[in-house]
């Protein structure tokens, strides 16, 4: 499972699965079993802030199971999960009506990796954005990254888009640069899997160099991500833990061997972006700009929706 908005409600059903298939009459039985699936939820994901997120909602609810009892909070945890998952397809639909005002007809948009549909219980960010602009009759061209090494690029984000009747064209990773200096491509949006309260962005690994170049070339940079992607707790993003992948990833392709044995391979799965480098980050509660440790903070203080910082303790 990938996507950030997309594993915190796959782990809001796992939880759910373990609660309807937990048999004990013992209260607290129960409660420590579901507490284990919530630890072992937690260990899964390092860099995606939306697990802890989701997680702490559902142990919100396992924590009253004594006021509760085992079978109302079986009930309780269903439906949670299922909101969580409904409530994500909601917000999504928000961040396209908020950011499609950012996109003008003729424009040239590049977007890294695949924050779509597949990434998220529905419709996307980044491509929601996108989605969204197209559906109010906005004409543009998108350009994909095929996004190195699993190519989540070329393999979802140009299906994706093909699907919805959208012109892509799949570059390689190392094309990016060269476009911008030719003036065909005039805004940057991309997801993220984790916003620290100063706006530095975790996201695919290549979204630090897509900001750095955009910046040189002076391309609007914008990453799109429900609240739940933020993390007050993060001061920057030098406390983000970056989860690295297999090195087979990197050394083989459709299981062939491409680099030579015996050789040490780095396989980061995100990187982060610097908060200079990045325009706005577009919320279902509206594009929040610089600075964003102020107005970040603000948002929050004035949300009235389920935006609690996530408990990582249990991840450590």
């Amino acid at each position: 499972i990938r996507g950030a908005p997309a594993i915190g409600v796959a782990a809001a059903m796992g939880i759910a699965l373990a609660a309807k298939k937990t048999l004990t009459t013992r209260p607290e039985t129960y409660r420590k079993h579901l507490e284990k699936v919530c630890h072992e939820m937690r260990q899964t994901r390092p860099t995606a802030v939306n697990l802890f997120w989701a997680v702490d909602r559902m142990k919100r609810i396992l924590d009253q199971i004594h006021v509760y009892g085992i079978e109302k909070t079986k009930a309780k945890l269903v439906k949670e999960a299922l909101r969580i998952y409904k409530e994500d397809v909601k917000i999504n639909k928000k961040i396209g009506e908020v950011g499609k005002r950012l996109i003008n007809n003729g424009d040239g948009v590049l977007t890294h990796c695949n924050a779509g549909a597949l990434a998220t219980a529905g419709y996307g960010t980044a491509l929601g954005v996108l989605y969204a602009a197209w559906a109010e009759g906005k004409r543009f061209h998108v350009y994909v990254d095929e996004t190195r090494p699993m190519l989540q690029g070329a393999r979802l984000t140009a299906w994706e888009l093909s699907q919805a009747k959208i012109p892509v064209t799949v570059l390689a990773d190392n094309m990016s640069g060269w476009l911008m200096k030719q003036g065909r491509i005039d805004l940057v949006m991309v997801g993220a899997d984790r916003i620290a309260r100063n706006g530095d962005t975790a996201n695919k690994i290549g979204t630090y160099s897509l900001a750095v170049l955009a910046s040189h070339h002076h391309i609007p940079f914008y990453v799109a991500a429900p609240t739940s992607t933020l993390d007050l707790q993060l001061a920057s993003g030098e406390e983000i833990p970056i989860e690295e992948r297999a090195e087979e990833e990197v050394s083989h392709i459709g299981g062939r061997r491409i680099a030579p044995k015996g050789i040490k391979i780095f396989n980061p799965a995100f990187d982060v972006t610097p908060h200079q480098f990045i325009r706005g980050i577009i919320t279902e509660k509206g594009i929040v700009r610089k600075p964003f440790n102020k107005n970040l903070k603000k948002m929050f203080a004035t949300s009235n929706s389920k935006l609690r910082t996530p408990n990582f303790r249990e991840a450590s």
